[in-house]
Parts: structure tokens; sequence; C-alpha cells
């Protein structure tokens, strides 16, 4: 049976593991918890009442949040010509063509997010089984096969979240850092959440949000109260 280290029995003093806090109870706490020597990220973990096996069930999207993630996202781009220069500008780290492809099958993958031109997706399809199984396909329904690459680059550093359904139908993302203020932190939660709101799919029955918790990287996690949660969302 695993054991709770001493630092994190000490972390969770003062915090009742059964009681559903408010949005700005719960991330009070949680900024007050996250005492590791670095800045840790807020997480977000939401339980869904979807089977993601079913393809009218799958809940899948892309949110900007507002104030960021306070990590720092190093963004590909596959494009030519002046749509690459684009990219250049917009500031992303890897451009380029069938020489970026051969680079990512040589197993130099040195990139979070992929975003690729319409018209190179004949290069990019060539990669789906090594970029499909990270989660880095290049996807038109997640804005990242766009001709408006420059605006793309631009999403991915200021804070796009990529979020998708696993298979017991849990969604989670890193929604900022410790160091962000409270009220930077509740903006984020709530676009997050937000989001999650508008991608429910078609096919969903029932309660769709059935649970929802915060953590820190290091530190204890809390449970939300829904009722105040919807009328934050």
């Amino acid at each position: 049976m695993a054991r709770t280290g001493k630092r994190l029995r000490k972390a969770y003093e003062g915090i009742d593991r059964n009681q559903f806090l408010a949005l700005e109870e719960a991330v009070r706490q949680i900024k007050a918890k996250a005492n590791a020597k670095f800045d840790e990220t807020i997480e977000i973990a939401m339980n869904l009442g979807i089977d993601p096996r079913h393809a009218d069930q799958m809940v899948r999207g892309m949110v900007l949040l507002p104030n960021g993630t306070g990590k720092s996202v190093r963004v590909a781009v596959f494009a030519r010509a002046a749509k690459a220069d684009e990219a250049r500008a917009a500031g992303a780290d890897l451009v380029g063509a069938e020489d970026l492809a051969e680079k990512i099958q040589a197993g130099q993958i040195e990139f979070d997010r992929c975003i690729a031109s319409p018209d190179m997706m004949a290069v990019v399809g060539k990669l789906g089984k090594i970029l499909g199984p990270r989660g880095l396909m290049p996807n038109p329904k997640l804005g990242t096969v766009t001709p408006n690459v420059g605006e793309a680059v631009k999403a991915a550093k200021g804070g796009n979240v990529e979020f998708r359904a696993e298979k017991a139908g849990i969604v989670h993302a890193g929604v900022g850092k410790a160091s962000f203020s409270e009220q930077a932190l509740l903006e984020n939660v709530r676009a997050f959440i937000g989001a999650i709101n508008r991608a429910k799919p078609s096919g969903a029955k029932g309660t769709y949000i059935e649970k929802v918790s915060l953590s820190s990287t290091m530190g204890p996690g809390v449970k939300l109260d829904l009722a105040t949660l919807a009328a934050a969302a």
C-alpha cells in the first residue's frame, strides 16, 4: 500500500478532503499549499459523464486561457515561402517542409505544438504514426491546420491549451502557475470550464460534468462545488 510522504501530509493539514469548495476558496487554498522549490503548475481535472469510445461522446478542443499558462511552448510549423516567413515572424521555433519532416522521422521532436498550412498536409500526413500518438498531429478542428499560421503560432505561444477526454472520461490540463495571482487563475479556470461546457457532445446523456478538482504539481487536491462552479463559469 502506498504511503503518503511527510511533505504531502503536512500540505494536507487544514484541508478537508471531503469538503466541496467554491472556486475562489479552492484557488486560495491551492496557492497557499504550493510550496515546492519551483513554480508549480495549477491543474484542473474534470470527470465527465461520457464514454469517449463512442464517436458522438468524444470531448476535444482548444481554449485560449486569458492569462496564459506560464509555460514556454515550442512551436513547429510546416509551411513554405511567405507562410514560412509569417510563421517565423510570429515566433515559431521550427519552420520547414520536407526538411522538418525528415528531422521528425529521425526522432528529433523538439517541440510541444505542431501547426501546418493546408498545402503542407501531403507532407504532414506521412507523419501520422509518429505525431498522432504524441498528440502533436495538426488538426483543422483544433485550428492547427490553418492558412493563418502566424495567428496560430501567436495563440500557441500565448496560452492556447488543447484538451481531450481520456478513456475514463477525464479531462485534465494545466491552467496556470502558482505564482499567478488568484484573479488570473480564476479567469483561466473559468475559461477552461466554459470551453468544456461548449464542447459537450451530442451523445452525452444525464449529468455532463460529474466532478471537478484542482491541485498543484506537488500539492494536495481539493474538490469544487459544482453548484457554485456553474454560476462562476
